[in-house]
């Protein structure tokens, strides 16, 4: 199979490039020399890469500073997906999409609606899941107007080495192993009460290439776990991990406008569909994004 990602070099197209040459795919790689909401330049990009399936990455990722910069995330991440979609359609052929989404469009779930299932409404409330949110719509659009063989994957968070420090875990991970090395006794923290449904990026990249090889047009399928884990015990078990005595200390800086307070999604669609299922332990994640920053804070 011959695969185009776009944002093929940021945190999680490098882990999908990398399963997808594994698995004997041959892949092209599109990033930030390329704007994909730009029809001039992700046109012949896509023609050029004649691919028969394109996992559409690219996007303007972070939930806390998308409060920063609505339009242009709308721009990105919603014009871009309309572009790239797009683009394929004029290259000709069945080449599917794959359009990664993201869970943060359900916004605030009442708990009794989880672990919540791609059946639940919509409600995004930063405007990084609403632009996702529009973004998905565009797609099923494609599908419905078009015929286009279009996909829908809703992650949850997921997490892994490589990741960004302005993300949760990896920011935790970097900042303890640096507190350890400096013999700093405390390291600052955002809000510890929200628990999210953790995934690790190896086993979410396998999804997208199950749902590439299986997922029905016009269906949008969750990529989770099922469970959902307090950032706070992330915390602890990291700092347990490093073997550091460390103090945590809430910096109101690091916290967000709005946070939805709990987010655990329902698997069991791509699971029935592909038979996939997360694979590795969460602890195992934690450890080896430990081991990454222990590696880059000393390396510097």
């Amino acid at each position: 199979m011959r695969a185009l990602v776009t944002g093929g070099k940021g945190f999680v197209g490098k882990w999908l490039v990398e399963h997808l040459r594994d698995s004997g795919d041959e892949v092209v790689v599109i990033d930030k020399e390329t704007d994909v909401a730009n029809a001039q330049e992700i046109g012949p990009a896509i023609v050029n890469a004649a691919p028969d399936v394109v996992y559409h990455l690219a996007a303007l990722s972070h939930v806390g500073e998308s409060w920063d910069s609505p339009s242009e995330v709308l721009r990105v991440n919603v014009l871009g997906t309309a572009e790239v979609l797009a683009a394929t359609r004029r290259s000709g052929g069945d080449t599917k999409v794959i359009v990664i989404s993201s869970a943060e469009v359900y916004g605030s779930i009442a708990p009794e609606m989880l672990p919540v299932d791609e059946t639940a409404p919509v409600a995004p409330v930063t405007p990084y899941a609403a632009s996702k949110a529009a973004a998905e719509q565009v797609a099923l659009q494609a599908w419905r107007g078009y015929g286009q063989p279009v996909v829908v994957a809703r992650p949850f968070n997921h997490v892994g080495p490589g990741q960004a420090p302005s993300f949760a875990v990896s920011a935790l991970s970097r900042r303890i192993v640096e507190a350890a090395l400096s013999g700093a006794p405390t390291i600052a923290v955002g809000t510890l009460s929200t628990r999210r449904d953790f995934t690790d990026v190896r086993d979410v990249v396998r999804a997208y290439r199950g749902l590439a090889e299986v997922g029905a047009p016009g269906e949008i399928y969750n990529v989770c776990s099922g469970r959902d884990v307090a950032i706070l015990d992330i915390a602890e078990a990291l700092l347990k991990l490093s073997s550091a005595d460390l103090k945590l200390v809430t910096d109101e800086s690091l916290v967000r406008p709005v946070d939805v307070p709990v987010l655990c999604g329902d698997p069991t669609r791509i699971s029935e569909l592909a038979g996939w299922k997360p694979e590795i332990p969460l602890e195992e994640t934690l450890r080896d994004v430990i081991s990454y920053w222990r590696d880059h804070v000393a390396g510097r």
